[in-house]
Formats: C-alpha cells, structure tokens, sequence
C-alpha cells in the first residue's frame, strides 16, 4: 500500500529552496509513497523558476533517509511479481529519482541530519555538496538485504569517494560515520546537529549571491565534465561563455567590479 501522506515540505528563502523529507515516521524511505514523484514534480518546478538559485535538501526526525522501505519489500515473496514487472518498476519509480534531482541545474546542497541508508546515502550523491551533522552515519547497504543498488548508487557512488571505498562499501553494507565521511571526501564538512541547518543556509546564501543564470550553466558544464572529452568540454564552455559574455548579469558584474562595490544581479 502506497503512503498517500505528503512527502516533502517546502520553504522558499529568497533564492534558496528548502526541502524536507518530512515521514519521520518511516525514516524518510523513499519507497512505498509519494516520494519520488514529488521529488520529480519540485525538480520540475525548480527548472521553471530562474528565481531559484539554491536547493537544500535536508530530512525531518532523526533519520536523513532510510532509503527503500525494507518492509514494503515482503510483497515480492507474497505476491511473487516477474522480473520484468520488476525491473519495469525500478524504471518507472526509484530511478526517476537521480534522472531529476542529479541533474537538475541548480546546485543542491545535502544536509545530512542523520543515518543516510541504501538510496538514502545514493540520495546524498545525487546532491552537489553534503554538509553533515556529528551524529550522521552513511551504509551502502543493499547487499545486506539481499539486493544490488537500483537507484544508480553503482554509478555515483564512486564518483563521489572513489571506487575503491566505493567498493568497500558496497560489499559490506557497513555503515560509515561522519567522520570516515569527511575523511574519504563523501561530506566536505561536518557540524554540530544544532548548527546544520545554519551552516548550509550560510553555504547557500555564499552560492544564492552569484547569478542565477550563470550557477546554472556552470552547474552543466561540472555534469557534462564527468563523461566527455576535453575537446568536447571546451567546445561546449566556449558557446555557454558566449552566452554568459552577453547577459546583464555579466555587465553589471564587470561595473560593480571596477567600481567596488556589490554586484545587484537581476536572475
């Protein structure tokens, strides 16, 4: 049975988006509800407001995400579906999750309240920056329950901590703290549970601060790095600079520049 309880609150600062996985109740699973698909409808929206600059992604309760509900999985025994009834569920659920949030243009910040378990961790590497508070843990833990990461963990796991971790993880389920996490690069900084949410509103409003339009594209060219040439890198950085060399945001940026004084940035 599906939770037909809202998923994710929503709170707007300015140019800042805040997002709250808001079933404490469940851990913050993103199976077994409404989650991805309000994952796909506020990544939508995002890409239609040219006022958003900045997203922070955080979890309500304890718990940051358990990832999938582990309870809801006793139906594949019960009612014994095919595998291509699977895996067609895998493509039409769970994995529209990174198809949206991991490229949505914005920069996404994580802010990791606690455990971030299975997709719940793939959730934080899905994000551009993850702040962590002391008590967070992180465990790539499929395998624990006898399943292989199907959200794209396989994918952007390694490109967050590298493959050997990556794989140290993976073949354990083990979890990790936040510590580990900082140390093996998963979380660029971990803060006190009380000074969370202050430290990546204070990284957001550093990043809200630049143009909007410009964040965006630099945002894609960071994407587009991770698989293509350099050849084919330059070539696409040249057309977004010409883009960006004819925006007001730029003009004003050069003057504001010359004159010392703060930029008033129009997107």
């Amino acid at each position: 049975m599906t939770d037909s309880t809202p998923f994710l609150k929503s709170e707007r600062e300015g140019a800042v988006l805040i997002l709250t996985m808001s079933q404490p109740a469940t851990r913050n699973a993103l199976t077994g509800n409404t989650a991805v698909a309000e994952f796909v409808q506020a990544c939508d929206e995002v890409r239609r407001d040219p006022g958003v600059r900045v997203v922070i992604l955080t979890g309500e309760g304890p718990v940051f995400s358990s990832g999938g509900n582990v309870k809801d999985m006793q139906r594949y025994e019960r009612d014994r579906p095919s595998p291509d009834a699977i895996r067609e569920e895998y493509r039409q659920g769970i994995q529209r999750l990174p198809r949206a949030l991991y490229q949505l243009d914005v920069p996404v910040i994580a802010a990791i309240n606690g455990p971030a378990i299975g997709a719940g961790l793939d959730l934080c590497c899905m994000c551009d920056l993850r702040i962590a508070a002391e008590g967070a843990s992180f465990a790539e833990s499929f395998v624990r329950v006898g399943i292989v990461p199907g959200d794209g963990g396989a994918w952007l796991l390694p490109r967050v901590v590298g493959l050997s971790k990556a794989s140290e993880m993976a073949f354990t389920g083990e979890a990790i703290g936040a510590a580990e996490a900082l140390a093996c690069g998963l979380v660029s900084r971990v803060v006190p549970a009380d000074q969370l949410m202050a430290a990546a509103r204070a990284l957001a409003g550093k990043i809200a601060a630049n143009p909007g339009g410009v964040l965006r594209m630099t945002k894609r060219l960071l994407r587009e790095g991770e698989r293509s040439s350099l050849e084919s890198l330059l070539e696409l950085s040249a057309a977004y600079q010409a883009l960006a060399h004819t925006t007001e945001d730029h003009f004003e940026a050069v003057r504001a520049f010359v004159e010392k004084r703060a930029p008033r940035f129009q997107s």
